[in-house]
C-alpha cells in the first residue's frame, strides 16, 4: 500500500509547489508525486502524468491530491476519473477538501460529488437542446447538406467514364472529389 501523489498546474508559468508540499507533508514519496502541467480542457487519462501514475499504481495503493479538481477538468470527468481509480482498487484521497473513502465523511462526499456530476450532465443536456431549438427557429439546417442532383448526375458521368477506361472505385471516386463510399451511396441512390 503506497502513497502516490498526483499534482496538475494549468500552465509552465504556475508553480505546484503548494501541492508538493501538502503531499510531501502527508508521508507521499517525493519518487511517487506524477505531475502535468496542462490545461483543464483535456480529460485527466489523457495527460501524460495521469496516464504514468495509472500504469505505476496498483490494487491496495492511494492516489493522493491536494484538491479534487487536480483530477480533472469538470465534475464529470472527476467523478470518472475517481470512479476509474476505485474500480481498479485504488483508493483516492483529497487534502484540502477531506475527501477520503475509507471514511465515512469521505464516502458521503464522493456520494454527493457523483450526485452534482449527473445534475451536471443533465444541465449540459439541457443546454444543448435549448441550443438546437433556438438554432432550429433561426432557420439552421441541421444533417448533411442536400446534394444537387444535377451536380451528383455530372459526377456520376465522370465517375463511369473514368470506370470505363480501368480506374478503381476509389480512384474514380477521387477524380470527383468523394471517397469510395460517397460515390456508392449516389450510385445506390440513383438506382431506387
Amino acid at each position: 500500500m503506497r502513497l502516490l501523489g498526483y499534482t496538475r498546474v494549468s500552465t509552465a508559468g504556475q508553480d505546484p509547489q503548494l501541492q508538493i508540499d501538502s503531499l510531501l507533508s502527508i508521508g507521499v514519496q517525493k519518487r511517487d508525486i506524477f505531475a502535468d502541467v496542462t490545461s483543464g480542457s483535456k480529460t485527466s487519462t489523457s495527460r501524460p502524468g495521469m496516464q504514468r501514475l495509472l500504469q505505476y499504481a496498483e490494487a491496495g495503493d492511494t492516489v493522493v491530491v491536494w484538491r479534487v479538481d487536480r483530477l480533472g477538468r469538470s465534475l464529470i470527468d472527476v467523478l470518472n476519473t475517481v470512479n476509474g481509480l476505485r474500480d481498479a482498487g485504488i483508493n483516492v484521497r483529497s487534502i484540502s477538501d477531506g475527501i477520503d473513502p475509507a471514511t465515512s465523511t469521505g464516502r458521503l462526499l464522493l456520494n454527493m460529488l457523483a450526485t452534482l456530476a449527473e445534475y451536471e450532465r443533465e444541465l449540459i443536456v439541457e443546454r444543448v437542446n435549448a441550443g438546437i431549438a433556438v438554432a432550429r427557429e433561426a432557420g439552421t439546417q441541421f444533417g448533411r447538406p442536400k446534394s444537387d442532383p444535377g451536380v451528383v448526375g455530372e459526377k456520376l458521368a465522370i465517375v463511369a467514364q473514368a470506370r470505363s477506361a480501368g480506374k478503381t472505385a476509389a480512384e474514380a471516386a477521387e477524380l470527383v472529389g468523394w471517397s469510395r463510399a460517397t460515390l456508392y451511396r449516389h450510385q445506390s441512390a440513383q438506382s431506387r
